[in-house]
């Protein structure tokens, strides 16, 4: 993503997914508002466009920093020609081969499976 401009209107499922919009993350990080989307920008975190306003799933935040296992497995997605969008929605939902979202298998440590697995969607 080059700039916010380039964030889409989301059409991930939202069921239980708690959303952070930019001043929830700069709280929560304790970051300036221009360093938290340069985590963006650099890949981080992955944001979308929810009700007009750039949101991230809080679950891409863990003791106060972004999850560090999520910027390899988005780097990952990009280079399978996933957008944000459609990274966003693999995150987020049950993935068959993993029995959980993404999301969830990085959470637990399972951070070679998940790339393995997203690897082989390209």
């Amino acid at each position: 993503m080059t700039d916010s401009s380039s964030v889409q209107p989301h059409s991930v499922p939202s069921t239980e997914t708690a959303w952070l919009a930019i001043p929830d993350l700069v709280e929560v990080l304790g970051l300036s508002h221009s360093r938290v989307r340069q985590l963006i920008e650099d890949k981080h975190l992955l944001a979308v466009r929810r009700d007009g306003k750039i949101s991230v799933p809080a679950s891409f935040i863990r003791d106060g920093a972004p999850v560090s296992e999520l910027r390899g497995t988005l780097i990952v997605l990009a280079d399978d020609g996933f957008t944000d969008e459609q990274a966003m929605e693999w995150l987020l939902e049950v993935d068959d081969s993993l029995g959980v979202p993404p999301i969830d298998a990085l959470l637990a440590g399972r951070k070679a499976e998940v790339r393995r697995v997203a690897q082989a969607l390209a």
